[in-house]
């Protein structure tokens, strides 16, 4: 009789209680020195997201095929369900970005902010800015550090 009730809820409540769907895999072009993408990579693992690195030496002719334009570099340049991500951006602004699906080219932190993931300072604020193809920005959203 339990488990007749529980079916009967489940079918009730319908996609209200569906499984949440999986993240799309994640692609990171890092260099294969630099120790703070490997643990931005490591945050991205720990939030849900499936993600192969990829060692290159080559990190400038990335970001050019990205359209990531060179004020609005970091270290690393990942690509995620079609939008691209530059930096230390945090696992949840991009579940945010897969959530919402705005018509931004990605997003990113410009530089290297101590406190962002993977750098792990705490101390400095900073913002995650949104990009479109022409480079234009605006923010997504802000850390304090």
């Amino acid at each position: 009789m339990k488990k007749s009730l529980m079916s009967l809820a489940l079918l009730l409540a319908g996609p209200a209680l569906a499984a949440p769907a999986a993240l799309p895999s994640v692609t990171v072009y890092k260099s294969p020195t630099c120790g703070c993408c490997e643990d931005w990579v490591e945050h991205m693992r720990e939030s849900g997201f499936d993600v192969t690195s990829v060692d290159t030496n080559y990190m400038e002719s990335v970001k050019v095929r990205a359209g990531v334009k060179p004020s609005l570099a970091s270290c690393h340049t990942a690509q995620v369900g079609g939008y691209v991500i530059e930096g230390h951006v945090p696992a949840h602004d991009v579940k945010q970005l897969l959530q919402n699906q705005p018509e931004h080219r990605g997003l990113t932190i410009p530089g290297m902010p101590q406190s962002a993931p993977g750098m792990d300072i705490p101390g400095t604020p900073y913002e995650v800015l949104s990009f479109d193809a022409q480079g234009n920005t605006a923010v997504f959203s802000r850390y304090p550090g």
